[in-house]
Formats: structure tokens, sequence, C-alpha cells
């Protein structure tokens, strides 16, 4: 039976952060708060929760003592992506008020806590924030964003080999997702499934004319493949913002905003990637408020959630 059990006050107030599980702890880096400067560069900050002590740390910064070395410790930001691959967590993109969007590979060193910029090779993906990142064995999947140089939505799949660290472009075939920011793509098996996110109805630029999709896409890494979905009877609301995870084979979705309809989501939806089918779930206790842009991470059978606005 599912339940909302504990709820907490003191952690970072943060919208659009970043956060992976690491055993029995939470490591989530950066995000916006309002009233904190975003336009003096410093460090990103990273808070990790214990999910036994249900408690907050936030570690101390790096100290720099070259040029070179700051530039291995990503900038305090907003919209960036972070997954966990052996016991490297690499953030990729996001944006600040003065810098603008980045496309630098960092990785954070779980055990030593220490940062570094690997050196990557192939076709880097442009700067952006909103996109969406998973991994399947040893790669990361980027998909989507808004990208700053373009000034557009993306629909792009980029890989990201971490054995020898070489980005490529996949050439996908199918009818690809639309283009979009602040979806989810989660990956089961070895599928990717991409739900929600901000797009425009006229094409990959931004008209004022936001369009909320809610139909799940579906992406097949070994044939690099669009896959089409039948439609199904029961849909949750278009949204974006929300959170997404996979529990048992199946994919859950908590919370998010649709502008078209001005309303903040807390429900939760359960995708079944067998029958293709939606249903919505009704945990027992009281359940967080609505909101977006807050982080998920499942830490064994619980999820924890913090942040959103």
């Amino acid at each position: 039976m599912l339940r909302w059990a504990v709820h907490l006050e003191g952690g970072p107030r943060r919208v659009n952060h970043a956060a992976v599980a690491v055993g029995h702890k939470v490591y989530s880096f950066g995000g916006y708060c309002s009233g904190e400067d975003y336009e003096t560069l410093r460090q990103i900050d990273v808070h990790v929760f214990n999910a036994v002590s249900l408690r907050w740390i936030k570690l101390p910064p790096v100290w720099t003592n070259s040029r070179d070395h700051v530039r291995e410790v990503p900038y305090m930001r907003y919209g960036h992506s972070a997954v966990l691959i052996d016991d490297i967590v690499y953030i990729w993109g996001g944006r600040n008020d003065t810098e603008g969007a980045c496309n630098v590979l960092y990785a954070f060193d779980v055990n030593t806590h220490k940062w570094f910029t690997p050196k990557v090779s192939g076709m880097v993906p442009g700067a952006r924030d909103g996109h969406s990142a998973c991994v399947l064995a040893k790669s990361m999947f980027i998909f989507g964003g808004y990208e700053q140089l373009a000034d557009c939505f993306s629909n792009d799949i980029h890989k990201l080999d971490t054995t020898n660290m070489m980005w490529t472009l996949i050439s996908a075939k199918g009818t690809p997702a639309r283009w979009r920011d602040f979806h989810s793509a989660t990956i089961i098996g070895t599928k990717m499934y991409v739900f929600g996110g901000r797009a425009d109805r006229f094409g990959p630029f931004h008209s004022n004319n936001e369009i909320y999709c809610n139909r799940i896409k579906v992406f097949d890494t070994e044939t690099n493949s669009w896959l089409d979905s039948p439609p199904t009877p029961v849909l949750p609301e278009g949204r974006r913002s929300h959170s997404a995870f996979s529990y048992n084979g199946e994919l859950y979705v908590f919370g998010g905003y649709n502008a078209r309809l001005n309303r903040h989501f807390h429900d939760l939806w359960k995708f079944n990637p067998v029958s293709l089918s939606w249903r919505k779930i009704e945990p027992k206790g009281k359940g967080p408020c609505p909101r977006r842009r807050q982080c998920c991470c499942r830490v064994g059978d619980k999820i924890i959630l913090f942040g959103g606005t």
C-alpha cells in the first residue's frame, strides 16, 4: 500500500534543482531560490539528505587555489540535470542570470566530494536548460530542453558514453517526440519514456502558444527508433516541471503545472509499459501540496520529494 509517511521542514528552499540518490542518501545540486543572487558567479551548492536519520547537511564549498581549479567546479545554476553512474554524479546544462546556459560536463565524486571536468569528444550538445537526462548502463541520454544559441525548443537525443567520454547525436528513426522543455524522460528496460513538458503549438520556436502533451512517447535505445504508442482512454492532464520515477518496471508521475489551465498538480499517476495504460494512484496519508519544479528520488522502496513552488 502506498502511503505518504513523513513531512519534514528545514531542507534547502529550491526550484529547478537536480538530485540523485546514492545509497541511503540524496544529493541535491543547485537550483533557484527567490531573493538569492544569481548574477554573481559562485560555486554550486550541494545538500545531502540522509534517508535513515532524516537529516539534511550542506557540504562546505570547495577550496580553489587556481583559476584552472575554479573552472572544475560548476557555477550556481538552475534547470540543469544530474545523473549517477558508478560513484560519479554528472552535472550537465542549466543556466544562471550572468553566464546564461552551459554545456560543460562536470563530474562529482560521491566518495571524495571532489569536482572535475572530464575531457570529452564528439558532438557536444548545445547549451540549454529544461532538458532531461537518464541513464542506461554506462551512458547518459540527453533529450530536449531549450537551446540558448538556437533560441528554440529541442527534440534531439544526445548520448554520452562514459566509458570513452564521447558525445553522439543520435540519428533517430520514426516520428520524434515534439520539441519541448521541462518534461521527464525515464528509462525502463532499454526504452526511454518521455512525458509532458512545455511545447509550442507552431513548432520549435516559442511564440507564447504553449501546449502540454499528455501522451507518452517511447524511444527504443536498441534500435534508435521512436515507437508509435496507441491512444489510451485514461490520461493525466498535460503538464511540465513534474517529477517522474520508475519502480517495479512501471512509470510514476507526480505534480507539475499547466499554464493553459493555470493549475498546479499534486496527483500521482502510474503508467504500465506492458499494457500501455495509465492509472491514477491514491496514496494514504497527507501528501505534498500542489507544486512544480520539485525533485523526487527513489531510495529503496521510498521516494524522497522536496523543493518546488
